[in-house]
């Protein structure tokens, strides 16, 4: 339904939606992963519809690799920027992100895993017996 079929002025275009927080990083982060290759942000903001100014994904593109989700190298006299991890291991970072705001991680966790079905609770376990063998830490029983 047009401007026009709501009774306003049809040469006046919708007001803009406003996004929820995070919607444009998490846009970012999707145009990066579609690529095979590092890419400039003038690609990125040619993959959101060219409305963005150039500014406002590069400060984007800042934000997310101080969060650590995205890389940058240097690419003549720009930079070149890739997603640092897929879908999985953006899930985990904002899982740490909650875990890391609460102040007792042991209820916290305790809590996760006693909500889990008892299928992602023995996938839960194995995953850490795998997991064990690779970090000499965690295989000796202490924590990092």
């Amino acid at each position: 339904m047009g401007t026009q079929d709501m009774g306003g002025d049809p040469g006046q275009d919708a007001p803009a939606r406003r996004r929820g927080q995070g919607e444009l990083e998490a846009q970012v982060l999707a145009a990066l992963r579609r690529s095979p290759e590092p890419v400039t942000a003038g690609w990125v903001r040619e993959r959101l519809g060219g409305v963005l100014a150039y500014t406002t994904v590069i400060t984007i593109l800042t934000r997310l690799q101080a969060k650590g989700l995205v890389t940058r190298k240097r690419a003549g006299r720009s930079f070149a920027w890739s997603a640092a991890t897929d879908e999985a291991g953006l899930a985990a970072h904002r899982m740490r992100r909650v875990l890391d705001r609460e102040t007792d991680r042991e209820a916290v966790l305790g809590s996760f895993v006693c909500g889990l079905p008892q299928q992602d609770e023995e996938l839960l376990r194995r995953l850490l017996q795998e997991t064990a063998g690779h970090d000499p830490e965690r295989a000796e029983g202490r924590e990092s």
